[in-house]
């Protein structure tokens, strides 16, 4: 854990942005005759996403590089208000939310698994990634998680961030 102390006491984490595609999936993309048919996604990422982040006042958010029905509908499923899918620049579209919710650059946790979560990263204070997560990620990161993307490594990283509190 790479978290000044003294910095530590004066955080407080407002918002929770995810990347989806192997961070709350394993990455694997199964695609039939007419598209894209499945993805699975953990059940304790999805209770902490309904359920502890509300609690704690921290609004989840999801930027993706793809577009999915199927996210849409578990982002549905989990009271995901704020979606947003088929972004080719996600730090552009992670400053506009930040600035729509008037979030600092500190009160923002960010987990992703691969380069091109690198910009946001590299803008949020708070930052984790899957276990499996290119290597890349895994060295700018402050937290790697012990699980692996969609088998639980997003709310290993929710719990994490509360701790930190």
């Amino acid at each position: 854990m790479k978290i000044n102390k003294e910095r530590r006491k004066t955080m407080k984490i407002k918002m929770l942005v995810m990347d989806v595609d192997g961070t709350l999936t394993d990455g694997k993309i199964y695609i039939g005759d007419k598209g894209e048919v499945m993805k699975a996604f953990d059940v304790k990422d999805g209770y902490a996403i309904a359920h502890i982040l509300p609690e704690n006042n921290i609004v989840p958010v999801i930027i993706t590089g793809r577009g999915s029905s199927i996210v849409k509908e578990r982002a549905k499923e989990l009271k995901i208000t704020e979606l947003y899918q088929g972004v080719s620049d996600k730090l552009v579209q992670l400053k506009i939310i930040a600035e729509k919710m008037q979030c600092k650059p500190e009160e923002i946790a960010y987990i992703g698994d691969d380069v091109n979560d690198l910009t946001c990263i590299n803008y949020c204070y708070i930052t984790g990634c899957p276990n499996d997560a290119v290597d890349n990620v895994k060295h700018t990161v402050k937290y790697v998680c012990q699980k692996k993307g969609g088998r639980g490594a997003v709310r290993e990283f929710v719990e994490w961030i509360l701790t930190i509190e």
